[in-house]
């Protein structure tokens, strides 16, 4: 008899859990929404860095989460104006991301092996998002569950780095957990490094767990997550360690057609932040501690609901959410003989809280959407008390009365498909951003320059329109034309200049400058944003994108020195550009390169930081479906790109070339 052939190997379907989420009403394409999928999250360690892919994208400062300050990792999207806490909402299905007292996000606590991606919508900050949104969102989703490991990456590097992180699990469980460190670099470099640097460093880690469950139909899960790291910031003395805590539950029912579909979400968060800054002496030769900021307890708490209905042709969700925030710094302060002479509590609370409609009519080529909300803003409960550590006398003790806003918002787009692919969209929006408890109540000090906090501050708001066109097909193409003003804009505002004693603030030194939080006029920018990509053949993959904005301060009567500026930390330009290359089956040759204009490091545009471009590469080596070895480069042209720069001119840059190797797992 002949030979049988061998039965054939069994084939099982790999079954993905995601967590509980609602359908996106499908009007998002009515905006500049850009999708950062698996494969940008796969190459690059930190979430922060695959973001800023899309131009745009940008924390506070040119630095990225591996070296900023926790303070100055706010998100903001298109260069209208940045701040350290950030102008855009950074959300985790559905749960905002945000930190309850400062409003920037730890992004090591975010690891790209627990995503499956994330949806930036610039501009259009409305809806459903509420709070924060001032210059759009950062929705990201987190990884499904699965029966075993579904994402692994271990790497080692120079300057005595390493990374691991892991996602797995079963079908209703997922855990996923991350660890870093480096040594770090010098930011401050050639002759003008002095005795008062030491290395910008890191150690950080992070895990999360999520347990989901079907009941009948309701979806339900439950996810707590914590964080730490400890970071040097560059100046001896100088250093912070952030942690925290998160717990969500959420409820879902999917809609279905002609049957309503809704979500309940309950969040917290909790955070600590313990941040010492350094006066620099002189050349250089040396620090003297400035504050201690030894704990800022905060918690922010929230809870949201959102009903769907969906038909034939439209479907609308109705909804409402709430979030409070409570937290307080301590701190010493006036370094004298040696020693803290001083001690100072402040903070306080606040709560916003919103209700909303939206829908989206989508009927042939024309796809309609509009959204409205109504939110109430308040602070209260403030205080900062400052007192003599030798005595105990109380020094200063003020509470500011608390302030309440209602603020309504709306969002309207229309999209049209003149061919199978091809569109033309228009939209136009508003949105706002209460300040945070941060802003509020904390002043702070970067070297030799102070920042007052203000607890008088209001919301800020922006309006805004847009136009854009674009295609899908063999070469995918974007490009968008907007205009954008936000009123009351929170800046850091130069009321002084050292050496000199100014009151509440005391003295500031020689070279240093004395700043307050304040509602500075308005900022109008308008500007045009782009992106294509597309491929060669089978082998060869391409993507390139701009993002252009022209943004102008009107100070007006409480600022008008500022009149006619450029915000701080605002580029003109920025271009990215990248591509991925197969010469043979089992290798990947990677590049994207990241060129950004100058811009001002201070709010009167008079400390420039020059144009650079970063080249980052990767070779990859794939040893089977699943798994890959790679070396990866960070600026590999070793460019020289600057960062900060102090009152009396020393540069400070980015990160150097750096080098790893590593193995990555992804299912």
């Amino acid at each position: 008899m002949p030979e049988l052939p061998p039965p054939p190997a069994s084939q099982v379907e790999a079954v993905v859990v995601h967590p509980p989420r609602l359908a996106p009403l499908g009007g998002e394409a009515a905006f500049s929404a850009v999708q950062i999928g698996p494969e940008v999250l796969k190459v690059e360690p930190r979430l922060d860095e695959a973001l800023k892919t899309a131009p745009g994208v940008s924390l506070f400062r040119r630095t990225g989460s591996g070296a900023a300050n926790p303070t100055t990792q706010g998100l903001s999207l298109r260069a209208i104006a940045p701040s350290g806490a950030g102008r855009a909402l950074v959300t985790l299905d559905g749960a905002p991301q945000n930190d309850p007292f400062g409003g920037w996000v730890i992004w090591s606590a975010l690891p790209p092996e627990g995503l499956d991606g994330a949806t930036v919508v610039r501009g259009a900050g409305a809806g459903p998002y509420g709070a924060g949104a001032l210059t759009g969102v950062v929705a990201l989703q987190e990884r499904g569950a699965q029966d075993g490991l579904a994402a692994f990456d271990l790497s080692v590097g120079e300057r005595d780095s390493y990374r691991a992180a892991v996602a797995g699990g079963t079908e209703s469980l997922l855990l996923t957990a991350a660890a870093s460190k480096t040594d770090g670099y010098y930011a401050v470099r050639g002759p003008a490094r002095g005795a008062a640097d030491e290395r910008v460093s890191l150690e950080d880690v992070s895990g999360a767990i999520r347990a989901q469950h079907d009941f009948g139909g309701v979806q339900a899960a439950a996810r707590v997550a914590a964080f730490r790291e400890i970071r040097g910031a560059g100046l001896v003395g100088a250093r912070s360690i952030a942690s925290g805590t998160s717990a969500t539950v959420t409820l879902a029912k999917p809609a279905e057609e002609g049957v309503g579909g809704w979500r309940l979400q309950a969040w917290v968060r909790e955070s600590d932040l313990k941040n010492s800054s350094a006066a620099v002496a002189a050349g250089r030769v040396g620090t003297t501690l400035a504050n201690d900021q030894y704990k800022t307890p905060a918690v922010g708490y929230g809870v949201n609901v959102a009903v769907q209905g969906r038909m034939q042709d439209l479907n609308w969700e109705v909804g409402a959410d709430v979030r409070w925030t409570d937290g307080t710094v301590h701190e010493r302060f006036r370094f004298m003989n040696g020693a803290f002479t001083r001690d100072r509590e402040a903070g306080g609370k606040t709560v916003v809280g919103g209700a909303y409609v939206e829908a989206a009519y989508d009927q042939g080529p024309w796809l309609a959407t509009a959204g409205v909300r109504v939110d109430r803003s308040k602070s209260s409960d403030a205080v900062r008390r400052e007192r003599d550590l030798a005595t105990g006398a109380i020094t200063l003790d003020q509470r500011p009365e608390g302030s309440s806003e209602t603020t309504p918002t709306a969002r309207l787009g229309l999209r049209y498909a003149f061919t199978e692919g091809a569109y033309l969209r228009a939209a136009a929006y508003t949105a706002f951003r209460p300040p945070t408890l941060n802003e509020l109540h904390r002043p702070f000090r970067v070297g030799n320059d102070i920042t007052e906090a203000n607890p008088g501050l209001q919301p800020e708001t922006l309006q805004g329109v847009e136009v854009g066109v674009g295609a899908d097909g063999p070469v995918q193409w974007g490009a968008t034309l907007f205009w954008n003003r936000i009123k009351d804009p929170i800046a850091n505002v130069t009321i002084g200049v050292g050496p000199g004693t100014f009151p509440t603030a005391g003295f500031v030194p020689a070279g240093g400058v004395l700043r307050q939080r304040q509602n500075a006029g308005q900022i109008e920018a308008w500007g045009a944003e782009g992106e294509t990509s597309g491929s060669v053949g089978e082998t060869f993959d391409w993507r390139a994108a701009f993002a252009y904005t022209d943004a102008e301060v009107n100070g007006g009567s409480s600022a008008p020195q500022l009149t006619g500026l450029r915000p701080a930390q605002t580029p003109k330009l920025t271009v990215t550009a990248g591509a991925d290359w197969r010469p043979l089956q089992p290798l990947t040759l990677s590049a994207d390169l990241r060129y950004e204009s100058m811009r001002w490091e201070d709010d009167l545009n008079t400390r420039r930081l020059g144009a650079g471009v970063q080249l980052d590469a990767r070779a990859a080596w794939r040893l089977s479906d699943t798994t890959e070895v790679y070396l990866a480069a960070e600026n590999l042209t070793d460019e020289e790109l600057e960062v900060g720069e102090t009152a009396d001119g020393v540069e400070s840059y980015s990160v150097p070339r750096t080098l790893r190797i590593g193995v990555s797992i992804r299912r």
